[in-house]
């Protein structure tokens, strides 16, 4: 059987070289792509290669076995943006769209997304579409994949590509906002139990040790103190399991239908709280719906995807409801409107989107505008927030304190 020398990339994005030996360059090229290999060169080897590698294959035995464990790794949704935009320049530019992968491989720096876009390549190669191929590396979502197979039958594959990476950069450039304003508050909050859990499990029993060695009579929110720290102290590991238990059994809940369900409504009623996630799911369900609607994909199978988006069960259900009624024959704005979940202004803006046939861009002005009251109303909670945490913690560290002097007063007024 031949011995094919090759070179390639595995699934990490490193290079890698070898021989293998097949019936032909398709067997051999078929054996290496199903062991995690994507070839760049591949010969037929000669004289001593061809019996090195069948030395290898045959008289070394197990010995010679190579094996790799290469744990996916995720992929940035920046970086996949990127290479994105950069697919839609090199198509638009009239470069085929093997060479255009194929360019995109060299200049990807990312290892994983380098290896997702040579196994495309490859697919491509063989006479798949890229939908298809992208389907197989099972690293793109299903909106992704929709919006490419969409923009390969309208042939606007460049513009379809170009707008999958702005919604990529708008949903990236969303969430770092949100985690942006988000960090003060939350660094805050750990500074804070930093600051209380030391007080409560050394500074304060050095000195209650003292005030009980003089059999001196406690106020009671000095013994719930010290009972406190006593717990802190004696029973952390307790807390510390409980709180993972409490974490574990909410996921768990959260994982079940009917679970999922139940919170989702719970966190919408929060005041405030809820007004943000009802914000946030409005945005990412218009915007993803406004994107697929505008790659041609029809407004059925646009909802489908969309729903997910929202990552809501009682959008999802709204999103069920709009999708029923339009195979009925009824327009989008109506059952959104009938669902209760969606406000006036989402509404009306769908509607007029509709009688004057840019319901796309109707949509996209709808994420713009909810992305930006999502802005404004994190800002507005976490300013609330603030003041909140340092009252709570001075309050908190008034109370230890409290509860140390007025024992300390009345030894002070015994000794004296």
């Amino acid at each position: 059987m031949p011995v094919y020398a090759y070179k390639g990339v595995n699934q990490a994005g490193r290079p890698t070289r070898g021989t293998v030996t097949a019936e032909g360059p398709r067997a051999a090229r078929s054996k290496m792509r199903a062991s995690g290999i994507f070839l760049t060169e591949i010969e037929e080897a000669e004289g001593e290669a061809a019996a090195a590698g069948a030395a290898r294959s045959g008289a070394a035995g197990p010995r010679s076995l190579n094996i790799e464990f290469n744990l996916p790794s995720r992929i940035p949704a920046l970086e996949r943006a990127m290479a994105s935009r950069q697919l839609a320049t090199l198509v638009n530019a009239g470069v085929p769209l093997v060479e255009a992968l194929s360019a995109l491989v060299e200049q990807t720096e990312h290892r994983a997304l380098k290896a997702v876009f040579a196994r495309v390549r490859e697919r491509v190669n063989e006479g798949s579409t890229l939908a298809d191929a992208l389907v197989s590396t099972g690293r793109f979502d299903n909106l992704y994949v929709s919006m490419v197979r969409a923009g390969e039958a309208s042939g606007a594959l460049d513009a379809v590509l170009a707008r999958i990476a702005d919604y990529s950069e708008d949903s990236v450039r969303l969430n770092n906002r949100v985690m942006s304003i988000l960090t003060y508050p939350i660094f805050m909050l750990a500074f804070a139990g930093i600051v209380v859990g030391v007080m409560a499990t050394v500074v304060l029993p050095q000195i209650t040790e003292l005030l009980i060695s003089q059999d001196l009579e406690l106020p009671w929110y000095t013994k719930a103190v010290i009972g406190f720290s006593d717990l802190l102290r004696g029973y952390w590991w307790l807390l510390i399991l409980l709180l993972i238990a409490a974490i574990a059994g909410y996921r768990a809940f959260g994982r079940t239908k009917r679970g999922r369900a139940i919170l989702d409504r719970f966190w919408l009623r929060v005041p405030v709280i809820g007004r943000v996630i009802r914000f946030l799911s409005i945005a990412r369900f218009t915007r993803t719906l406004g994107s697929l609607l505008a790659s041609s994909v029809n407004i059925v199978q646009a909802l489908n995807i969309a729903r997910h988006v929202a990552n809501n069960t009682v959008f999802e259900a709204a999103s069920d409801m709009a999708r029923d009624a339009i195979l009925e024959g009824a327009a989008l704005a109506k059952p959104m409107r009938a669902s209760g979940q969606f406000p006036p202004l989402v509404t009306t803006m769908i509607e007029v989107g509709e009688r004057s046939g840019t319901l796309e861009s109707m949509l996209i002005k709808v994420a713009d505008t909810y992305e930006e009251q999502v802005e404004t109303s994190v800002t507005r909670l976490t300013s609330l927030l603030e003041p909140i945490l340092i009252l709570v913690m001075v309050g908190i560290v008034g109370i230890i304190i409290m509860a140390v002097l007025m024992p300390m007063l009345q030894l002070t007024e015994s000794i004296g």
